[in-house]
């Protein structure tokens, strides 16, 4: 609206001065070189504006003149760039696509066309991952780190690089550099941080965190940093006993919950006299987590306290938190070894319908020192074998008897107390699955018991010797069960069992059914993998039942 109204009131100023000139007529006279000129104001004023303009034309066209051999080349250089931006956005979507023809053709494209530019370094890089010339891929990244603005990318691409031919020094070396450039770099300061646990290098990964503080949650760095002062506390507990409760004492303050940090802070401050603050640390711990070192370690608050001191004390702590296996164990561990077997029982009793092996080891230890009865030691031992498991320090798949700060694999605070493969369930078929045979009946299993049996026991093993001991073939961290059965103490089946037992004569099994893949086979951008469908063999249906019997049951499965 302003421009318009602007053009507007330019108009009218032109129009009124053009009314101002052609109201007051004049003459202009110019005599120059023997020449006498006489003409009006108006054509005087429009014959110099010609000639201005006739300037002007000439000035640009002697401009472009000069200068048409630059604008020349800004063409061409101008085509052949928007040639090489088309190459790389179409390079980068092949990429995408995992079409590797088209990535290599469209990245040689963009090298020809854009030389060192930094999308075509990169698309060079990527094409050569994908094709799985990392010769290539290794050159592009290390041209990128020659430029300011690719250094980053180019360290970050000989890390990976490294990584794949397990080259740990130049992996490591190229993570620095990165770090170093850029400390709130992720990936670069993870990676220091790695190493530098792997190496058990506490104070370097204590550093290296630090330089990470920015980057990560408040609560992962408090968590992460306690982990680290334990580990090194940990290291330096035979050698500065100062130093290291100095350092338990600030991983306990970073994170409560901490069981170890907690656990060595309690041991450390009881031999310092301080009961006060150690208790205060272990009753947090064991209200976040109860574990059984936290149970240990507050058992022995005071140096020379009798075995009644410490039930009484174990019974307190596991008050704070009722009703929890550990503050059960704890008590009837204490109890027992202050012979108060009663009140050993009462702690375990609301575990014995489903014991654990822990638990079960302690019924049988209570029964071993309360009445000697072997037959009763051996049944709690012999229930201690097939109890579930107690949880134990795990990661990785790895069990191990205490806490690391670093898993196998190289995750810090990877360990987690829990039962080993809890959470694992089967809930789709993994190898096959067969159809179930129908139940025979009962005339057939009694005819063929008598058949069962006698073949059962020609096909028996040897009697075991009576001198060789059958051990439970699981031991688990702490829970180690430690029993000596015989086996010619052991009752033989009744004769009710031989007969459910025994099985009919055999049926012609049923054609197994194709399993479904447990890890579903994923293709990544670099690597094109094995061509699905070019070798696969299509699976075969399963015939179905030839008995009419069976397909009016399978109707109801």
């Amino acid at each position: 609206m302003i421009r318009v109204v602007g053009f507007f009131v330019a108009v009218a100023l032109v129009a009124v001065g053009f009314a101002w000139v052609a109201d007051r007529p004049g003459d202009v006279a110019v005599t120059w070189l023997g020449y006498h000129i006489e003409t009006s104001v108006t054509v005087a004023a429009l014959g110099l504006v010609a000639l201005v303009l006739a300037l002007i034309f000439l000035w640009t066209a002697v401009r472009t003149i000069v200068r048409s051999p630059e604008q020349v080349s800004l063409f061409f250089r101008h085509r052949r760039a928007m040639r090489g931006y088309n190459a790389l956005s179409r390079g980068l979507i092949a990429i995408g696509a995992g079409d590797l023809r088209l990535a290599r053709r469209f990245a040689d494209e963009a090298a020809r066309l854009t030389p060192g530019d930094p999308l075509t370094l990169l698309l060079t890089a990527q094409s050569a991952q994908m094709g799985g010339d990392r010769a290539a891929a290794e050159r592009a990244f290390r041209a990128m780190t020659l430029r300011e603005e690719t250094k980053l990318l180019g360290l970050r691409g000989l890390y990976m690089e490294a990584q794949r031919r397990d080259d740990l020094p130049a992996a490591r070396h190229a993570a620095e550099q990165a770090a170093k450039i850029a400390p709130g770099l992720s990936w670069a300061g993870q990676a220091v941080l790695d190493y530098r646990c792997s190496n058990a290098d506490w104070a370097g990964a204590l550093d290296a965190l630090d330089r990470m503080k920015n980057t990560l949650d408040k609560h992962v760095y408090r968590r992460k940093r306690a982990v680290l002062l334990t580990a090194r506390a940990q290291a330096l507990d035979e050698i500065d006993r100062d130093t290291a409760r100095a350092l338990v004492l600030q991983a306990a303050k970073l994170a409560p919950d901490l069981v170890p940090a907690a656990a060595m802070a309690g041991r450390r401050l009881a031999e310092a006299g301080e009961q006060r603050k150690a208790r205060r640390i272990l009753e947090a711990a064991w209200a976040d987590h109860p574990h059984p070192d936290i149970a240990e370690a507050y058992a022995n608050l005071r140096f020379g306290d009798t075995a009644r001191d410490r039930l009484a004390r174990m019974q307190k702590l596991a008050d704070k938190v009722p009703g929890q296996l550990e503050g059960a164990i704890a008590v009837a561990r204490a109890a027992l070894d202050a012979n108060d077997f009663d009140t050993a029982r009462a702690a375990l009793a609301p575990y014995l319908s489903a014991p654990t092996r822990r638990v079960a080891t302690l019924m049988a230890e209570i029964e071993e020192h309360e009445h000697g009865d072997t037959g009763r030691v051996r049944e709690w031992m012999a229930r201690a074998m097939r109890a579930a498991g107690d949880p134990v320090w795990t990661a990785d798949g790895v069990v191990s008897e205490r806490w690391l700060p670093v898993t196998p694999n190289g995750r810090l605070d990877g360990f987690e107390w829990r039962v080993p493969l809890a959470e694992i369930g089967v809930s789709r078929p993994v190898i096959e699955v067969t159809q179930p045979e129908p139940a025979p009946p009962a005339e057939a299993v009694e005819l063929a018991a008598p058949d069962a049996a006698a073949k059962s026991a020609s096909t028996a093993a040897p009697p075991a010797r009576p001198d060789i001991n059958i051990e439970p073939p699981i031991e688990i961290g702490a829970a180690k069960v430690a029993s000596e059965i015989k086996s010619e103490d052991m009752p033989p089946p009744p004769a009710e069992a031989v007969r459910k037992s025994a099985k009919p004569a055999a049926k012609p099994r049923q054609p197994a059914r194709a399993a479904e893949p447990v890890i579903p086979l994923v293709h990544a951008p670099d690597d094109p993998g094995p061509d699905v469908g070019a070798d696969s063999e299509p699976v075969p249906e399963p015939s179905p039942p030839r008995d009419a019997w069976q397909r009016i049951r399978q109707l109801f499965r």
